[in-house]
């Protein structure tokens, strides 16, 4: 391989689009890139998919490395072809880690069968006292043992259905107060306190044989004090700490380089080169095609001139061929009948429903719902992220699926109210008024803490309602703003599953978990 072909070997990049176009042929070819990572934005149907990696492939006539991001709960790709399961802090309440090992089972298979090679997941950070913007439900909790049993056994039933996991955010993100999508975090936490708490699951994922690891950008000064140097650039903690003091043999990935964390410190090339200097062997720039040339041209300066070891890029590449042959071939074979096909979908559903039955928890005590009486549901408007984020069929028409949701729960005269969001206040009044006419409140909340005029909704509909019922469809963090006495209960996710699970339970709120 020449220099170029080993330093695009180590580079994985995101595209635009569902379909492979001459000039996203020409980026991978000028820049060797190895790696594809799939988003929301390139998936319209398995086939789809199935056509746009081959057609990438057979134009650049070599293999590549294909990931994703697919977590579940609130981080998930593709809507078609996959399981759509909680979020890890729903199956972190169930304290069952066979639940973990059946949902990697599945998803390994059904990953597989979509030609993904490595799943960035499962996330292994640890949830601390500390407000969480990024982590929160992503986490299993905020036992270290049990986030390290569960990612352990999920983490092994993936890999022998083929797809390679990677334990993320390494050497543990779940304190950072600020999302590094956005901003730098700084997180405070001792070399002692780390191995304490947060390295307790990675070092669990180790044992297991995990075949990758990623590490994210928070600035550590306690356990590298050197100027702007978060975890992404620091040899102390990528090198010398993970690669030499665990003897850790897996791939190194870095996360997204093109994030606001890495943007406030300096321009993505001379970040590529501090990553790689930290010792990860794979680079991520996932969106911008500009960046994507920057980082490869700055790389290729930087072992030009002897600024990079050759040596070092040579064991990096050696160590993702490794990561590559675990699998021979693109995609795995679906069910062989469509009996087989039917058995697995339906046991796929039965185990999710399992789980949401078992993790559907009450924050805390009120009344449940009478089902003589006249129900008013304020519901947000999920169908407007679906441009950001993947949602569900079933939610782009969010009135008739709740509407029929509550038929099914026993409550003919419900009325369901609509709103968006970030909504104006303007609209304010109209839901407090509807509230205030009906027997009985529903209300989901989608981070009030975030949304001020959600917040807004949630006092003015308290204050209006005879009887109220708070579904929190996120982060638990908003449970706070809710009034004593008002049943208010949460799967930790808005996902379909998570609905059902909660809208099972609110007739009898008492056979539901508190917390």
């Amino acid at each position: 391989m020449t220099l170029e072909e080993l330093i695009g070997s180590r580079l994985v990049f995101g595209i635009p689009g569902t379909v492979v176009t001459p000039e996203i042929v020409r980026h991978f070819q000028e820049t060797h890139a190895g790696g594809l990572i799939l988003y929301r934005i390139n998936f319209e149907s398995p086939d789809q998919l199935h056509k746009l990696i081959s057609d990438l492939e057979n134009a650049l006539g070599r293999r590549l490395l294909v990931a994703c991001d697919h977590e579940g709960g609130r981080v998930i790709m593709f809507r078609d072809g996959i399981t759509v399961f909680p979020s890890n802090q729903a199956i972190g309440k169930t304290g069952n880690t066979q639940l973990a090992r059946q949902q990697g089972e599945q998803e390994g298979r059904e990953l597989r069968r979509l030609g993904i090679d490595v799943n960035f997941a499962p996330v292994l950070d640890v949830l601390t006292e500390a407000y969480s913007p990024n982590i929160g439900i992503r986490a299993y909790g905020a036992d270290p043992e049990l986030v390290a049993k569960m990612g352990a056994a999920r983490i092994a039933a993936m890999q022998v259905e083929g797809v390679s996991a990677c334990a993320k955010h390494f050497p543990g993100l779940g304190p950072a107060t600020l999302d590094p999508h956005l901003k730098l975090p700084v997180i405070q936490t001792t070399w002692q306190d780390m191995e304490k708490v947060h390295l307790i699951p990675f070092s669990r994922a180790m044992r297991t044989a995990v075949h990758s690891i990623m590490t994210s950008h928070p600035l550590y000064p306690n356990l590298d004090a050197s100027e702007k140097t978060p975890a992404t650039f620091s040899r102390k903690i990528v090198y010398d700490y993970l690669r030499k003091g665990t003897g850790y043999k897996g791939v190194i990935f870095s996360d997204d380089l093109e994030m606001g964390a890495i943007r406030e410190i300096c321009p993505i090339g001379q970040a590529a080169v501090k990553a790689a200097e930290a010792g990860h062997d794979m680079l991520l720039a996932c969106h911008d095609r500009a960046a994507q040339k920057e980082v490869f041209h700055a790389l290729v300066e930087a072992y030009t001139s002897n600024h990079l070891p050759k040596k070092e890029l040579e064991d990096s590449v050696q160590r993702i061929e490794m990561l590559k042959g675990h699998r021979t071939e693109r995609f795995s074979a679906l069910p062989g009948t469509p009996a087989r096909a039917r058995k697995e979908t339906d046991d796929a559903q039965a185990l999710v429903k399992t789980i949401c039955g078992l993790s559907a928890t009450v924050l805390k005590d009120g009344p449940g719902l009478s089902t003589s009486a006249s129900t008013r549901v304020i519901f947000p408007r999920l169908s407007k992220l679906a441009d950001k984020i993947m949602i569900e069929r079933e939610q782009l028409d969010e009135s008739g699926w709740i509407q029929q949701r509550f038929k099914e729960l026993g409550l003919s005269n419900t009325h369901t109210s609509l709103y968006d969001i970030d909504f104006e206040t303007s609209q304010l009044s109209a839901l407090a008024e509807a509230a205030a006419q009906a027997d009985q409140t529903v209300l989901f909340v989608f981070d009030a803490h975030i949304y001020q005029a959600e917040m807004q909704l949630l006092e003015a509909v308290q204050a209006a309602s005879k009887h109220l019922v708070v579904v929190l469809l996120r982060d638990a963090y908003d449970v706070e703003f809710v009034k004593e006495g008002v049943l208010c209960v949460t799967n930790y996710g808005f996902r379909v599953c998570d609905i059902q699970a909660v809208l099972r339970k609110l007739l009898s709120p008492s056979a539901v978990p508190t917390q």
